[in-house]
Formats: structure tokens, C-alpha cells, sequence
């Protein structure tokens, strides 16, 4: 059934967006003949997520239409004649995977999500020196000093400064410090800034450089706050005494928070980036108080590592894995294709699907957030959110799916 909000019309709902990983639970919403149009709070991301309609809900196997019964039937037989399925894509809420990793573990297959690449680059710094991170409400509540490394947020996270950084329709405000006048620094390239000016309209210190770059230049920032002289007055592009004032502003604040996300450092060694990052932290917490936010977060990416954890003890895959079938799930987005194949492909995915090569079996399943209820983490793994079913109809949710075919087996 459909989740009702008080004080609201009876189509109208306060959602929460699985769009990034902010999870922004604010979003007003209104469904008409299930049909979902964003009022208020909403950003691009929200607005092609909750505004986009339901397609085709027939199961298909070789592009054919055919019943649910018949789908999950052949996509258990697929599943009988595998050795080594890959299960990947894995965009889905907790409940989504939970019955996936167990399908995966009665098969022997593995497990894999869509933005394994770019999350591994984060894990091999934390599985090898550790970091002291914040959080985002951390980050709302004591933050003066934010450092962006390598990108400008918004890109990824497009409500990011309004809901944690200037706070302008919170009237509870910031507890520990005046967010108008936070400092916002970037350090990368193709920055947009607009987001970082702030109420006030206080600028932005903004050091432009080459994202492959950034592995030498936070090295010397590293060495700045540390008290190290640099001889060389430029380094990548940059001034040396440009990185002194950043080194400075981040020694002289209460609480300096130094962001980064992981998907933007595409380039060879990025990890030396982020281990670079949480370096300086370390440094800076020998004097005063700082701490490190990975951000970014989408294709319940954060939800599915943390499951895996728990579930397992261990982090996702990233290796290349060799299969003999291929398992692809999308529940949110509907153009992110699985990665090409020659072996049978059983795709679960958001109606209006696309794929270069027809599955050899499609189910068309229900987006956690729209379509049924779920729940997500947010990208800082410190709170997991609710997602509300908005509109009716009768699309089967992965969990059903997965556990039709697990019985099958």
C-alpha cells in the first residue's frame, strides 16, 4: 500500500530519492494516474528518477513476451547449467541484495556491483593505512573549513551545499559553528563553484589543475601541513604559495572536513590521491580537529558494500571475473547497460531498460523508492533511510524475483 504523509493531499507524498547518495528525504512529491511530478526540493537527478515513466512491464525471454512464470522458470534453468555466474550491476536496495547474495551463494557465483572500479579505490586506501572520516551531519553541525579535492560535489551530489553546508532553509541551523561563513576551497578541474559562494557571498579559493595531477599536488599540500619546506615554487601548474594557504586555512580551523569522491579520480594510482587526503587529516589531528568525507554514492553502491560486510566479511569483488553466466541488475536507472557478453545474460531492471544485446531473459522489476518500499544507507554509511512505494501497479520486486528462482533451484 501507498504511504500516506499528514497534512498533505492524499496523491501527494514527502519522498525520499535513492538519485545519489545523499538520499534527500525532503521531496515532495504528487502521483496522478501514476504518473509522479516532483514540487518541491527536487534537483535533476530526482526529477529524471521519480518523472520517469513505467514502460513495458512484460517479462521477455529472447525479446519475446512471456509470463512471470515462464521468465523465472528459464532463468532458473540458466542458473541449473552454470558453474560460475556472475552476478553484477547489483543497483538495488538492502532487501534486493540480501536475496541475491544468498541466490549467489547457492550457485556459486560472485558478486560484483556496477561501480566496483571507483569504489575499490577508497578500499585499498582504508584496508591499508586506515582513515578517521566524518560524517555528513558532522560535517552540517561543526564544519568551517571544507576542502573539495578533485571535483566540485554538486556534479554527483547537486543538494550537497544546501543541505549540509549553508543551511539556509534549516532553521535549526548549524549547532557548533555560523554556516554562512564557512570557507570553501576546491583544488581540480572542470570546477563549478557557484554552489560553494556563499549566503553571505563570501568567494570561493579555487586552485585549478589537472585531475591526473592531483597525486603530486596533494602530496605537497600533505608536506605544507606538516610543517615541511617545499623549495620548488610551483608544483603541477599551482604556485606553491597557493598551496600554503590552503595548508594554513586547514591548520587554523576548528573543524576542516576534506572531500573527495572517488568516481572523479579516473586516472592511473588515484589511490595515492585519497591516501594523500587522509594523510593529511592525520597530520591536522595532531593539532586541531579534521576528518575526510568520500562522497558521491548512487546505484545503492554504499548499501550493497555495507551488506556484503555484514553478510560475508569481506568487500566487493573488483577483479575481473571469469563466467559462464551473467545475472544484471539495475533497479534505478534505466540506461546503464551490463557490460558486454557471450554467455546467456538474465537482466532484472527498471522497465524502460535498454541493452545493446537482448537478454536471453528480462524481468521488469520495481524501483525501491517509486514502485515499492526499500531501504538504503546514505553515502556515509551512518544512516539508513526509508524508501516509500509512490504509485500502484504490479511490477514484482527483485526480492521476489531472486526468491522465486532461488526456489526453483
Amino acid at each position: 500500500m501507498l504511504m500516506k504523509n499528514s497534512g498533505l493531499k492524499s496523491n501527494q507524498h514527502v519522498a525520499t530519492c535513492p538519485a545519489c547518495g545523499l538520499l534527500c528525504d525532503d521531496i515532495l512529491v504528487e502521483s496522478n494516474q501514476n504518473k509522479i511530478k516532483v514540487l518541491a526540493k527536487g534537483c535533476a537527478k530526482s526529477v529524471t528518477f521519480f518523472e520517469h515513466p513505467i514502460n513495458a512491464t512484460s517479462p521477455k525471454i529472447a525479446g519475446k513476451s512471456v509470463s512471470l512464470e515462464a521468465a523465472v522458470t528459464h532463468a532458473a534453468g540458466l542458473l541449473k547449467l552454470a558453474k560460475q555466474p556472475l552476478f553484477t550491476g547489483l543497483s538495488t536496495d538492502i532487501a534486493g541484495f540480501r536475496s541475491l547474495f544468498n541466490l549467489a551463494q547457492k550457485t556459486d557465483g560472485n558478486l560484483q556491483h556496477m561501480n566496483a572500479t571507483s569504489m575499490a579505490r577508497n578500499l585499498a586506501v582504508l584496508q591499508s593505512t586506515g582513515w578517521q572520516t566524518t560524517t555528513l551531519t558532522e560535517l552540517k553541525n561543526r564544519a568551517d573549513v571544507i576542502l573539495c579535492i578533485g571535483s566540485d560535489i554538486v556534479t554527483h551530489n547537486p543538494r550537497f551545499f544546501e543541505r549540509f553546508v549553508w543551511l539556509e532553509n534549516d532553521k535549526s541551523n548549524a549547532m557548533f559553528t555560523d554556516a554562512a561563513s564557512r570557507e570553501i576551497i576546491y583544488i581540480g578541474e572542470n570546477l563549478n563553484t557557484e554552489a560553494g559562494i556563499s549566503p553571505k557571498g563570501a568567494r570561493t579559493l579555487s586552485l585549478v589543475c589537472s585531475a591526473s595531477d592531483l597525486p603530486e599536488i596533494t602530496i605537497v599540500l600533505r608536506a605544507l601541513v606538516a610543517g615541511k619546506n617545499i623549495k620548488a615554487e610551483s608544483v603541477a601548474g599551482l604556485k606553491v604559495r597557493d598551496l600554503q594557504t590552503v595548508a594554513d586555512k586547514l591548520k587554523r580551523a576548528k573543524y576542516a572536513v576534506l572531500a573527495w569522491i572517488a568516481k572523479d579520480l579516473d586516472f592511473p594510482h588515484a589511490e595515492l590521491t585519497i591516501q594523500n587526503i587522509t594523510e593529511t587529516v592525520s597530520i591536522l589531528n595532531q593539532t586541531t580537529r579534521a576528518a575526510g568525507l568520500p562522497l558521491g554514492g548512487s546505484d545503492g553502491d554504499s548499501s550493497t558494500n555495507n551488506a556484503h560486510t555484514w553478510l560475508s566479511g569481506l568487500a566487493l569483488n573488483n577483479a575481473h571475473v571469469e563466467h559462464d553466466c551473467m545475472v544484471w541488475v539495475n533497479s534505478f536507472s534505466a540506461e546503464k547497460q551490463p557490460p558486454q557478453t557471450n554467455k546467456p545474460l538474465i537482466a532484472f531492471g527498471n522497465t524502460d531498460s535498454k541493452f545493446a544485446t537482448e537478454p536471453d531473459v528480462f524481468i521488469p522489476i520495481a524501483s525501491p523508492g517509486m514502485d515499492s518500499n526499500g531501504t538504503l544507507f546514505r553515502v556515509d554509511s551512518s544512516v539508513i533511510l526509508p524508501l516509500k512505494k509512490l504509485r500502484e501497479n504490479d511490477l514484482p520486486t527483485l526480492n521476489e524475483v531472486v526468491n522465486r528462482i532461488e526456489g526453483l533451484l
